[in-house]
């Protein structure tokens, strides 16, 4: 019987059993499946060459019986201090540890990175994940460090001895997830992780390999060969934006076999959309001062369509006193990494930006985000919106539009010579300019071009509100005085429905600042300021009664939450 088996047939027989152990516990197992375990060993003794590495990974961790680290459920509350999963988390895991390649369209915000972040903790060996940008690395990997997850990444701002030392600890098994740029993948890499015991790849912002998305680049062809040069390891696509020709063409050039697919809903009730109209007496850059002016303490990105632009609003903002830098590719690599830290840290609270900055920052509490000029894409729009309210605290998001930026990017295509491309590029501008000057919901036109149907959002446009944010603010003040804040209750933390002491929340908040520059993180990695809303209204008194606190975990509680239960417990004496 052991001469009927093939690579083929073998390969299908590891995914059926893997697809059981996936679902059920050791314990449950039925005496077949330990009969198919032993008739497989007895086949790799009487024929180890229909085995690569990869299959004999399984085939040890099948036998096993047992996890390494857990449920998929027990992780996530434990390690990530959550105690349920988002919409198509828990489905895109379970197809991963049965070994199923799987693709995940997900909006930002929605738990994409939770999705092979969990599996690397119960799969024994490395995640491989493959990230766009540099900065992104650092955020997501410091991130993990604080949950004490073992992560590392391997890119060119590393010196050559520390780049030796992460590549050493990697072959030795000694990191859960190890992140690299798809620029990074030559041959000596490749070569490094055909040694390494790899258990997943995951890669993010997968819409950059498809001719068709709105982000297409070269360098993440180089990730065509992976699926065929790694064998029976499965392959995880993410995208927060990518219609269903973008979703088909990812598949195709991965090489992925019948992968699992999951497609999230793309509207976000957290983001508030609202719509201006430039010209006819409206001067925009006031508009602009009054929103920042108005929203002191909170972190902003305003996106310009030109280096020079970006240039003049940071100057214009920086005059009225506001904590602001700029990021554009016209600037020196250290003064954008610099600008990007300061950010991150909220060592100021705007920052003015091309759209290069949105794909590197990993930033949950950005509060708005201001369109100086219109994006050429409906697909850009929807992926710089998205850097706002990853927290799923409330936060807007203004554009500010005119057909003379429609102009402005056709003037750009005379460049081209791809025909194909010009007219796509063409009708994408032409749709961004449609979706702003819509008449009705906004967020069913946005959620309509990726082929979603919802009912009008009733509360989260201008348009279904019938409210002007403008009408409301006070006059522009272009002097150095600190304006008002709008009250951060009212208008935050709605999307939450949660009640509390904006002092209790501010104390909170200084206390968190003052944790993560002793540690020299970002106030975010410390808690989020969704969690630090859920403290300020449940107010929590014991160890117990934090860990309730969703996204308060075991590691988390050990490292700060004698600090908070302190200021908590003053607030309850005062």
């Amino acid at each position: 019987m052991l001469d009927t088996w093939s690579k083929e047939s073998l390969m299908n027989e590891v995914e059926s059993l893997a697809m059981l152990a996936a679902q059920e516990t050791a314990s449950s197992r039925d005496e077949s499946y330990w009969e198919r375990i032993e008739q497989l060993r007895e086949l790799y003794r009487a024929s180890p060459d229909l085995f690569n590495p990869s299959l004999l990974k399984w085939l040890r961790r099948l036998a096993e019986g047992a996890r390494q680290q857990g449920t998929p459920i027990e992780i996530l509350e434990t390690i990530f201090g959550y105690d349920q999963f988002r919409a198509g988390q828990e489905e895109i895991i379970q197809a991963i540890l049965s070994g199923q390649d799987s693709i995940g369209v997900m909006p930002t915000g929605a738990g994409k990175s939770l999705t092979y972040q969990i599996p690397a903790k119960i799969l024994e060996g490395t995640t491989l994940v493959i990230s766009p940008l540099i900065s992104l690395m650092k955020d997501q990997v410091d991130g993990l460090i604080e949950l004490g997850v073992e992560a590392t990444y391997l890119n060119s701002s590393l010196e050559a001895d520390e780049r030796r030392s992460r590549i050493r600890a990697f072959v030795g098994g000694q990191y859960d997830l190890v992140y690299v740029a798809p620029e990074g993948l030559d041959g000596t890499l490749f070569e490094i992780f055909s040694r390494c015991e790899i258990n997943l790849i995951a890669i993010d912002e997968a819409h950059c390999i498809s001719q068709w998305g709105h982000d297409f680049r070269p360098s993440y062809r180089n990730l065509s060969g992976l699926k065929s040069h790694f064998g029976h390891i499965p392959v995880l696509a993410l995208t927060a934006t990518a219609t269903d020709k973008v979703v088909n063409d990812i598949v195709q050039q991965m090489g992925m076999n019948a992968p699992f697919r999951y497609r999230g809903s793309f509207f976000r009730k957290n983001l508030r959309l609202h719509a201006y109209k430039k010209g006819n007496g409206r001067n925009t850059k006031q508009d602009i001062l009054r929103l920042v002016q108005s929203r002191r303490g909170q972190s902003g990105i305003i996106y310009c369509l030109s280096r020079k632009a970006v240039d003049q609003m940071t100057n214009y903002l920086s005059d009225q006193d506001i904590q602001v830098m700029p990021y554009h590719a016209g600037l020196t690599h250290e003064r954008r990494a610099q600008a990007q830290e300061a950010f991150q840290k909220d060592d100021i609270e705007v920052i003015v930006a091309t759209v290069a900055f949105g794909m590197g920052i990993d930033k949950s509490n950005v509060r708005y985000i201001i369109h100086r000029d219109m994006p050429k894409s409906i697909d850009g729009y929807y992926q710089e919106i998205g850097r706002a309210g990853r927290d799923g605290v409330g936060s807007d998001c203004i554009l500010f539009y005119s057909w003379s930026e429609v102009m402005s990017y056709e003037r750009f295509l005379s460049a081209l010579d791809d025909l194909n491309l010009k007219e796509r590029i063409h009708a994408e501008t032409r749709a961004m300019f449609k979706l702003a000057e819509r008449n009705g919901c906004r967020h069913q036109g946005l959620v309509a071009h990726f082929a979603e149907t919802i009912s009008p959002c009733e509360t989260a446009c201008d348009f279904c509100q019938g409210k002007d944010i403008l009408e409301a603010l006070q006059p522009v003040k272009e002097s150095r005085k600190r304006t008002k804040r709008t009250s951060f209750a009212a208008v935050q933390a709605d999307a939450l429905e949660l009640e509390f002491s904006e002092e209790l929340l501010d104390r909170l908040k200084k206390l968190r600042r003052r944790l993560a520059d002793e540690r020299g993180i970002p106030a975010y990695l410390v808690f989020s300021d969704a969690v630090l809303m859920q403290m300020a209204s449940l107010k929590p008194q014991t160890e117990d009664a934090l860990l309730q606190v969703s996204g308060v975990g075991p590691k988390k509680l050990t490292a700060y939450g004698a600090f908070f239960l302190g200021v908590l417990r003053e607030d309850a004496a005062s």
